[in-house]
């Protein structure tokens, strides 16, 4: 990667892991990388943790589709993470190397009433924050599609759905189909509301628009990926594929279905 050399490291400021950074900025300069402490001046960034560091990197540098995002496991390999701190040296070496690719991911867009667009690349989540089920009448298309009644909905990307998505019985999705999936939890049927009762795909030229029916449970919990937002009365999300696309260094030996294959037969 001769025109990739400036990179940005992102990690928890803790004093156990700034001695991990710190042997990692010796191996970087020893392999002719620069450092910088300004996100806007990389153009590789690297996530040290794991999965949800990796997905906090991406929401705290506004998913940059011009950097190369690199993810580093304190522990075992994730779904985002090909590389454990323990053989830092070797992704350093295949950085140049054949063994790895960049792999590009999905996101969705995510609009809340009129505020600016957000991005998810696991899933967005709506749930009732009371003891009582929330109301949302879903749209495909500005269709009205169903009335939901219930905990909540995720709508998942292909990566995302092996996350929160699988743990309410979602498909997990190749990521190279261009989707977004929709699934319930905990939806109540019966003669005043009927939903689809199981989880469906929408394309990426599909526009999924959640109304909240305002009839008292008006704080619902708003979930980007790992992160739970501050909305307070929130009357409707649209969401949609997003052009925006995250460029991702993956060993080339380390396949999405082998990850599911590893982590869940």
């Amino acid at each position: 990667m001769p025109n990739r050399k400036n990179l940005f490291f992102f990690y928890k400021r803790t004093p156990e892991m700034e001695e991990k950074v710190s042997s990692l900025r010796d191996l970087a300069h020893r392999h002719d990388f620069e450092i910088v402490d300004q996100v806007d001046k990389a153009n590789i960034i690297v996530s040290i943790g794991g999965d949800n560091a990796f997905l906090q990197a991406l929401r705290k540098t506004n998913f940059k589709d011009d950097c190369l995002y690199v993810g580093v496991n304190t522990e075992d390999i994730g779904f985002y993470t090909d590389f454990t701190i323990q053989e830092v040296d070797k992704m350093m070496a295949s950085m140049s190397s054949e063994e790895v690719e960049v792999r590009k991911y999905s996101t969705i867009e995510v609009k809340i009433d009129e505020e600016k667009p957000y991005y998810c690349i696991n899933e967005c989540s709506i749930r009732s924050n009371v003891i009582k089920t929330l109301v949302i009448e879903v749209f495909i298309d500005n269709e009205n599609f169903e009335t939901f009644r219930g905990d909540g909905i995720i709508v998942s990307t292909p990566t995302g759905s092996t996350a929160y998505n699988k743990s309410v019985r979602g498909a997990i999705v190749d990521p190279r189909l261009p989707s977004m999936q929709v699934s319930e939890i905990a939806s109540i049927n019966n003669n005043d509301y009927r939903t689809l009762g199981t989880s469906f795909l929408l394309s990426n030229t599909r526009t999924l628009k959640l109304e909240i029916v305002q009839d008292g449970n008006d704080f619902p919990i708003i979930g980007l990926d790992n992160e739970a937002m501050s909305i307070r009365h929130a009357k409707q999300l649209e969401i949609k594929v997003s052009p925006r696309q995250i460029k991702v260094l993956k060993l080339k030996n380390n396949s999405f279905w082998e990850k599911v294959q590893r982590k869940f037969l």
